[in-house]
């Protein structure tokens, strides 16, 4: 059992409500098989739900009702699968290019039994025209104008990309700004999430397109 603290707990059940158990396996599996096969360093298991789960799915009041999702570069289900037992209204994409990963991912789903989520595999450019979705998410992924050039083309002209990012989302936003337009980016903003849950909140760039 990955220990958790009293802060941590409280924000969990905030977020996940009554799916707060499957959240748990979640954490399980990360700290287990996720490390076992290489997903995640060792030294991450003290922060799993803070640094790792908690920071992702913190951002679920994000999402418009409804709506279908890609996470780019899913690598350890962070965001996606956080994301997709916080918000089981919202059907999610885990794309994610390297077979290890796929086959971890697939596997964890079917344990949680969370059926709003399907795993591609391939590259962000592959998904384009064959993933149809309205948002795409993203985190550690690449900066942000590597990410907007992989994630924007996957909206086909519309929705909106909401990616997760550190201290340094401002001047990544400056940077990029030149290409976001470029690509059909309208508006860009930086938001902050999860302030009143948890003792560090998270950082998204949204970016608006169409």
């Amino acid at each position: 059992m990955v220990e958790i603290t009293e802060s941590e707990l409280a924000a969990a059940r905030a977020i996940f409500g009554d799916r707060l158990g499957l959240a748990e396996r979640f954490v399980e599996h990360l700290a287990t098989t996720g490390i076992e096969r290489g997903l995640l360093g060792p030294r991450e298991v003290p922060r799993l739900w803070s640094r790792h789960v908690l920071n992702c799915a913190v951002t679920a009041e994000l999402f418009p009702a409804g709506v279908s999702v890609a996470d780019v570069g899913s690598g350890a289900g962070l965001p996606g699968i956080a994301l997709a037992i916080a918000r089981p209204d919202l059907s999610f994409t885990l794309i994610e290019p390297l077979e290890r990963r796929v086959t971890w991912l697939n596997e964890v789903v079917a344990d949680l039994g969370i059926d709003n989520v399907t795993v591609f595999r391939g590259r962000a450019e592959e998904a384009v025209g064959k993933v149809s979705v309205s948002v795409v998410t993203a985190r550690a992924v690449s900066a942000l104008g590597g990410l907007a050039a992989m994630t924007i083309p996957i909206l086909a002209g519309s929705g909106q990309v909401l990616a997760i990012k550190g201290q340094s989302a401002a001047e990544e936003v400056k940077k990029a700004a030149k290409l976001i337009r470029k690509l059909g980016g309208r508006n860009t903003a930086v938001v902050q999430v999860g302030a009143g849950v948890l003792d560090q909140p998270t950082t998204v760039v949204r970016i608006t397109v169409g």
